[in-house]
């Protein structure tokens, strides 16, 4: 039974893979500079609509087989994602929006806000790896100590 979700994954990844590269050859031959950056922004759409699919799809494949071995996965994954909400929504409250240095024209309030939110969301997530790994070798190395004696 498995050999059959595996194929069936295997050919809707090709065929998305295809339709990338078919979108990507349409960008290209229509031309990434003509009527103000068209093919770029559908190259984006593109990319937004692979990152909602990718996302749903482990959501939704995640959750059906979280449900079926655990009942509270559920509650469990509600709890997570309303942790995950609740930092990002503290990160955009926190985000000062500054204006952009260099610029002629500035963008406007909403976008700085977004793109320092994004960059204080990698700031944090990035001492966040660093911090666990620190701690992960740390618990390890006492681990190791302990079993030593």
């Amino acid at each position: 039974m498995k050999s059959n979700y595996s194929k069936i994954i295997k050919w809707i990844l090709l065929a998305l893979l295809l339709l990338s590269v078919v979108v990507f050859i349409g960008a290209w031959i229509y031309g990434f500079e003509k009527n103000d950056g068209l093919a770029v922004d559908v190259l984006f759409y593109w990319t937004y609509a692979m990152v909602v699919f990718a996302l749903g799809s482990i959501i939704i494949i995640g959750g059906a087989i979280g449900i079926k071995n655990d009942k509270k996965f559920l509650w469990k994954l509600l709890a997570v994602l309303g942790g995950a909400a609740v930092v990002v929504l503290a990160v955009y409250l926190l985000s000062p929006g500054a204006e952009a240095l260099g610029m002629l024209e500035q963008p406007s309030k909403s976008t700085l806000k977004l793109t320092d939110t994004i960059l204080n969301l990698t700031y944090l997530v990035g001492a966040c790896t660093i911090l666990s790994i620190i701690v992960g070798e740390i618990v390890a190395g006492i681990r190791n100590k302990n079993q030593a004696k």
